[in-house]
């Protein structure tokens, strides 16, 4: 498991790592929720170099970048974002990302259950 916390890449305030973390799958990136009743705002890092499969989904995705450089493919046009550059992602785009840099952004989506909390181990 990769240390995100051990780099110059600035790390979130607690008053974000407190809120759930995202159950995500890519090795190299974490997220942490702000549930909404029908949106979740996710806070993004990733490693240098992760990459997020082509997908899509039924609703619209905006995304602003925090700290570090993407890219970000959306319907086959690749383009390459920085610090302060927000994305619109439209309902059912084919889109998929790599991140250059460390990163972090911030996306925000117009669906409540883009992510599931992660589970936390429990011991006995």
């Amino acid at each position: 498991m990769v240390d995100l916390n051990r780099s110059s890449l600035q790390a979130y305030a607690r008053v974000i790592t407190d809120l759930p973390e995202a159950d995500i799958q890519s090795e190299g990136m974490r997220g942490w929720i702000l549930q909404g009743e029908n949106h979740q705002l996710v806070f993004l890092q990733m490693e240098s170099n992760v990459r997020i499969p082509e997908h899509d989904h039924e609703y619209v995705e905006w995304a602003i970048v925090v700290e570090g450089e993407m890219e970000l493919t959306v319907e086959g046009k690749i383009s390459k974002h920085k610090r302060g550059d927000e994305v619109l992602i439209p309902a059912h785009a084919k889109h998929k990302a790599r991140s250059l840099t460390r990163t972090r952004m911030v996306s925000l989506f117009s669906e409540s259950a883009r992510y599931r909390k992660k589970p936390h181990n429990k011991t006995l």
